[in-house]
This record gives structure tokens, sequence and C-alpha cells, in this order.
């Protein structure tokens, strides 16, 4: 019976390792998703290996004096960050006390990310060839910034390790060969994996459409960036064989959420003034 002692092990560790958490509050956009995490995998674990690879990111930038070669966009990016920044208390507040970091590489690429733990990296690429206005840069920083405050990153390696302990459980079980257990894996990619990530796309799309608005950036620029996106990159991949979701579906979803948060933004603006 060393099948059945092996299935009770697996499952032991799965269940014993897979916890439900909120990562943030709702806000007013209302994302509200409990996530299912591995505890074996702690926030400061996967925050700890995101900062050393940001930190290799930036030594091989400087290596190539690719980093931070614009100091008046640089400039710009690090303003915009810090109105944003100033509003994530809202989702959680231990994110206030983050070692955000805003970083510039001379890039083609369209291209911006946010580590889990703060640290955003901008290319160059995406500012110059869409002519992105601030509105529409605050509308990516913030859609990636809610990826690192909803612990996407995390999410998804936990998932990752329920997927493979799945599969090697069931390998073991049904007496399957590796070759058709690597078919097998490219079937629970797109069945599980996939939608998952495009919820988390969706999720970052209304987290960072309120910090904007908060922030006082039009959230109206978040639905002229993704046209941009849509007239730049031509035609696209199926959406069901797409980590993200089609930049219709993108657009249409922030137009419908955009009234939620259009009295953020009118208050941010009259406090301004």
């Amino acid at each position: 019976m060393k099948w059945l002692k092996v299935l009770v092990v697996s499952l032991s560790i799965f269940l014993a390792g897979c916890q439900s958490v909120s990562t943030t509050n709702s806000g007013t956009i209302g994302v509200q998703r409990e996530q299912k995490m591995f505890s074996l995998l702690s926030e400061s674990q996967v925050n700890a290996m995101s900062a050393r690879a940001y930190q290799e990111a930036l030594n091989q930038a400087r290596e190539k004096e690719v980093l931070n070669r614009k100091p008046a966009d640089v400039k710009r990016l690090r303003r915009i960050a810090d109105r944003l920044v100033s509003h994530v208390g809202v989702f959680r507040q231990d994110a206030r006390s983050w070692q955000w970091e805003v970083n510039l590489m001379t890039d083609k690429q369209l291209n911006a990310y946010c580590m889990p733990g703060g640290k955003i990296m901008f290319y160059t690429g995406i500012i110059d060839t869409l002519k992105l206005t601030d509105d529409e840069i605050a509308a990516i920083m913030g859609h990636e910034m809610a990826h690192a405050l909803r612990e996407h990153g995390r999410e998804s390696m936990s998932q990752a390790y329920a997927v493979q302990l799945g599969q090697d459980t069931l390998g073991i079980l049904l007496g399957v060969s590796p070759e058709l257990m690597s078919v097998g894996s490219t079937v629970v990619n797109y069945a599980l994996t996939l939608p998952n990530s495009r919820t988390n796309e969706a999720e970052a799309d209304l987290i960072g459409l309120e910090l904007m608005a908060r922030a006082g950036y039009n959230p109206e620029a978040s639905v002229s960036l993704w046209k941009k996106m849509s007239a730049q990159s031509g035609g696209s991949v199926p959406e069901f064989m797409s980590t993200h979701p089609s930049h219709d579906t993108r657009i249409n979803g922030l137009n419908a959420n955009i009234r939620k948060v259009d009295s953020l933004y009118r208050q941010a603006i009259r406090k301004s003034n």
C-alpha cells in the first residue's frame, strides 16, 4: 500500500501548509477574494528573495550603463510613486513601511514591474514609445504596486507548489510516465494557473485604479493607456491562452469601475488646489 502512504503524506503536507488569507482591505473598489497561501512560504521570505533579485537587476543595469540615464524621467517616476505610496495604507497598513524604490532602465521593452516588497522598475521603452502622460504612468505604476500589495507573487508560488504536489501524487498513484505527465502539466497550466493569473490581473487593475484616483491622477487615463497598448500590440493571442485579459476585456472592466473611484479623484483634486 505504498501509494496510500504517499497520498496521505502529500495531502497532509498540503493541508498543513495551506491557509486562506486576506492580504489587503477591500477598499472602495471592493476587492475581497481570499487567497490560498502556503504558510511554509512566508511574506518575508518572498520579499527577501525579491529584494535580492532586484539588486541583481540594478547591478547588471549599472554594469551595462543603462540605469537611470534620464534624470528628468527618474525624478518624474519617483514623484508619481511618492503620491501613490502615500495611499497604500488604505489597502494594507504595513505597506506604508515597505522600502519602496523606483528606478528606470534604458531598454526598448514596453515593460514595468513592482516586485514583492515594493521594488519598482520602469523601462524607457514604455514611456517613450507610448508617450505616456503622468496619469498614464500612474495607471501602470498603481497596477504594478497592486500586485505587490496583494502578494500575487507569493500566491503564484503557492499555486505552483500545489500543482507540483498534485502532479507528483497523481503520477505515483496512476503509474503515469514522466512524458505523459508533462502533457498533463500543460492541461493543468491552462485549466488552473492561467485563469488565476487573469484574476490577479483584474484585481491589480481595480486596486491600481483606486490608488491613482486617491493620489489625484485621472482614472480615465487607465483606459487611454490600454488603448495605446492595444494599438501598439496589434493582434494578440486568444484570451484563453494568455495570462493577461484581452485589451478589450481590460478596457471594459476599467470603464465599468471608474465611477466607483471618481469621487475619490475629485476629492483629491480639490485638496491639491
